[in-house]
């Protein structure tokens, strides 16, 4: 029977033989001012002697450096025995008698496996880039966390270090349990792009993977949809190269970012990617309360926030220009929560820095990627699909009542039916030229999300046009429309009361057409 580990261990010797030498030296560094005896591997040695830093080989332990072209060097009980060793009195009897060395921390990352298949789809070296020596090191320590401790990414080197310093050289039990549930879902993902990669070297663009692997991403939420909830972010890892890849972001100002947070600027983000002039996109509760192009990035952000200035409050903005000097004026009197932008003049991130509450976030470009996916969840499972990227054709358009649309009016239907999408169901958007004056949307009726619409709009809904995310199934959201001084409306049709709406716009004199697809979003 293995004995209880004590709730500390103290770490006197290490062993590292890492891929990744990022934040390498920093550590070891680290541990060494500690009194920690450092072994470390080939690659991995050589570059803490080049930084100075007191190591020995772990050949010495070995008795090889090499085998086989590199592909045995740690796998060897003189290195297994002392990581897999219980700190038992047996165990440590066993060790004396045996030569062997216990080592209290296992410092380890992989041949990158993901990164060559990325970078070279179908190779055919693809198994030389299988890592079997530094696996066994990670499942060796994670197995034997009752004593080792395990460190599988470098991202973890500054926690852990920080840890050691507060507490004499030692780490807790907790800690060695997490870093070892990580390690273990490292080798996890790994063997899973390994199987894949071997399996099938290329995913055809229209079928989704049998198996997803996701890791934890280091990025710190404050909580979840409410203070009380906790929440992480996760990326995929496996099928590399697959279309949930996270969108890299810097905050540049604010408290860490919560969880409604990324929900508000990934919707905002994709609204903004919509559209090739300087857009802007004013977002709460992930969608859209007011979008505009313009010829400069203040006039589309003046149009956007003078959509809805109710329900902009404390809303998330993003844009698809830098933000200039005279940007932040356009925003004056309109309480921003976060603002995401390709980047910011210095002037403009001086002025933005003096209001207290807003966030700065820094992003890339927003585009229309149509091998991105995007997931949600039910019943404890993951669902995933396609991110809908379809443009609007000028062959979709079918003409079905009331006078023709004018060339101005096409362009207002283009720009209507890109900001509908990233509404949520039941949506109606309401547009003048590139610039939406109400919208309606998260609503049981598609009646209720046409009248808030055009509550919203008020005088502006005059000569507006409508996008509608689905079709009408009754004529009464056309009568709200009508009724409003909506000019044209541009919604999928398909209803079984077709014929009741379309006689409904034509009483109006309402410009209707069909576009024969929905874009709902839930």
């Amino acid at each position: 029977m293995a004995a209880e580990p004590t709730s500390r261990t103290r770490v006197e010797r290490a062993l590292l033989s890492v891929d990744d030498k990022s934040g390498l030296s920093a550590f070891a560094r680290g541990l060494a001012d500690l009194g920690v005896e450092l072994w470390a591997t080939g690659g991995t040695r050589r570059t803490l002697a080049e930084d100075h830093i007191p190591v020995r080989p772990a050949e010495e332990l070995t008795g090889i450096a090499a085998w086989f072209g590199g592909r045995v060097k740690t796998l060897h009980p003189g290195l297994l025995g002392g990581i897999l060793a219980p700190r038992t009195e047996a165990g440590r009897k066993e060790l004396a008698e045996r030569g062997l060395l216990p080592f209290d921390l296992v410092t380890v990352n992989f041949y990158p496996f993901e990164r060559h298949l990325a970078d070279h789809p179908g190779a055919d070296d693809l198994e030389e880039f299988v890592d079997i020596g530094g696996v066994t090191l990670a499942r060796a320590a994670a197995k034997n966390h009752a004593w080792v401790t395990v460190v599988s990414d470098p991202s973890e080197y500054d926690a852990l270090l920080a840890e050691l310093r507060a507490h004499e050289g030692t780490v807790g039990a907790e800690t060695r349990r997490q870093l070892a549930v990580r390690a273990f879902e490292r080798c996890t993902s790994y063997d899973a792009a390994i199987a894949r990669g071997l399996g099938t070297t290329a995913l055809p663009p229209d079928l989704f993977p049998d198996e997803v692997v996701f890791r934890r991403i280091p990025v710190r939420l404050r909580y979840g949809e409410n203070p009380h909830q906790k929440a992480a972010t996760y990326g995929i890892v496996s099928p590399p190269g697959a279309g949930l890849a996270p969108r890299p972001f810097t905050v540049l100002k604010g408290e860490g970012l919560s969880f409604t947070n990324l929900l508000d600027v990934d919707t905002a983000l994709s609204t903004v990617a919509e559209f090739a002039a300087p857009s802007a996109a004013v977002v709460k509760h992930a969608t859209p309360c007011g979008v505009a192009s313009g010829a400069t990035l203040a006039e589309a952000l003046e149009k956007a926030v003078a959509t809805d200035p109710v329900a902009r409050y404390g809303c998330a903005v993003a844009v698809n220009r830098p933000f200039g000097p005279d940007d932040p004026a356009r925003l004056k009197g309109v309480f921003v929560d976060l603002l995401a932008a390709p980047d910011f003049h210095p002037t403009a991130l001086e002025a933005l820095g003096r209001r207290a509450k807003v966030k700065l976030v820094r992003t890339n470009p927003p585009t229309l990627d149509p091998g991105r996916w995007e997931a949600k969840s039910s019943l404890g499972r993951l669902l995933l699909q396609e991110v809908d990227v379809r443009q609007l054709l000028p062959t979709d358009l079918k003409h079905v009542t009331g006078p023709e649309a004018t060339a101005e009016q096409l362009r207002t239907f283009d720009f209507a039916w890109r900001v509908v999408r990233h509404a949520k169901s039941n949506a109606i958007v309401l547009a003048q030229g590139s610039s939406t004056v109400g919208i309606g949307s998260g609503q049981p009726t598609r009646v209720k999300a046409a009248e808030l619409a055009c509550e919203v709009a008020g005088d502006r809904a005059k000569g507006s046009v409508l996008a509608s995310d689905a079709f009408f199934p009754f004529s009464d959201g056309v009568e709200v429309a009508g009724r409003a001084g909506v000019a044209a409306i541009l919604q999928p049709g398909g209803s079984l009361r077709d014929p009741e709406v379309v006689a409904t716009a034509e009483r109006y004199g309402i410009s209707m057409y069909f576009t024969g697809w929905r874009v709902f979003r839930h």
